[in-house]
């Protein structure tokens, strides 16, 4: 199988880097009139497909679907195959993170062969980046890809991810081993999550992969400071969009929009 950071370059190409998220949030559902029960997370996702059918990847939010439990996750695995085919790459935001057998399974569930494996999944490091050595490898295995939560934008991650090790911040040391992996597979198919508002984000120079940048948008985060990100930067842009919705046209305006801006980038 073509590896994912190939498949993703090409996408990128044809399509853009702008990477829409689907957060299905209970304040969404209720502003877009359908109510909060399964058909409305249903009726949400299927507007969403519409809505981004010609975008290079897209993430869904899991925590939202798997809120639902098996129902759930019955409409994700949907809402995946049909973005899949409309051509559009898949990264499953569930950052999984664990140990041994635990972490083997969440790398059968989201990057073997099963109805919820993704093109690329996020995953946290934070039981040591080697935890995710199963993961890592069935998804190399499989052409699929791994997003590898570095440096987040939420308050409370700083303490943790800024603190040094040695002469380099823990979050460094996340980028430079994802660095390590994608130097040894070859593939760039490894990428990492830096928040687009982070004043002062890691050294990126070394990732040889994709940078999943969340933020862009009503967060705060602009695009005109992704350039800082590295060439291969993905802009997360989620409540921007959806707030457009359910009107498809809208949210495909507000894409098209965003695009033209990152466009002026290159």
């Amino acid at each position: 199988m073509t590896p994912f950071g190939v498949r993703l370059a090409h996408a990128v190409a044809a399509r853009g880097a702008l990477c829409p998220g689907i957060d299905p949030h209970p304040e969404l559902l209720a502003a877009w009139g359908l109510g909060t029960g399964i058909d409305a997370l249903r009726t949400f996702s299927d507007i969403c497909v519409q809505a981004f059918a010609d975008v290079a990847i897209v993430k869904p939010q899991v925590a939202f679907y798997e809120a639902y439990g098996s129902a759930g996750f019955a409409v994700l695995e949907a809402t995946m195959a049909a973005l899949r085919d409309a051509g559009v790459l898949v990264l499953a935001d569930a950052k999984r993170g664990d140990i041994g057998s635990t972490m083997a399974a969440y790398a059968q569930a989201w990057a073997g062969d099963t109805a919820l494996a993704a093109d690329a999944v996020t995953a946290s490091p934070y039981l040591g980046f080697e935890s995710l050595r199963p993961l890592l490898d069935l998804a190399a295995a499989n052409g699929r890809g791994v997003f590898v939560l570095a440096a987040t934008s939420n308050p409370e991650g700083a303490g943790l991810q800024g603190a040094l090790t040695g002469d380099r911040t823990v979050a460094q040391t996340i980028v430079d081993a994802v660095g390590a992996e994608n130097r040894r597979t070859g593939t760039g198919s490894v990428g990492v999550v830096v928040g687009a508002t982070l004043a002062q984000p890691p050294d990126l120079d070394a990732l040889d992969g994709p940078v999943l940048a969340p933020g862009v948008g009503a967060q705060g985060g602009r695009v005109q400071d992704l350039g800082r990100l590295g060439p291969r930067v993905l802009p997360a842009v989620s409540r921007e969009i959806l707030r457009a919705g359910p009107d498809v046209e809208a949210m495909r305006a507000v894409v098209a929009g965003l695009r033209e801006q990152l466009a002026r980038l290159a």
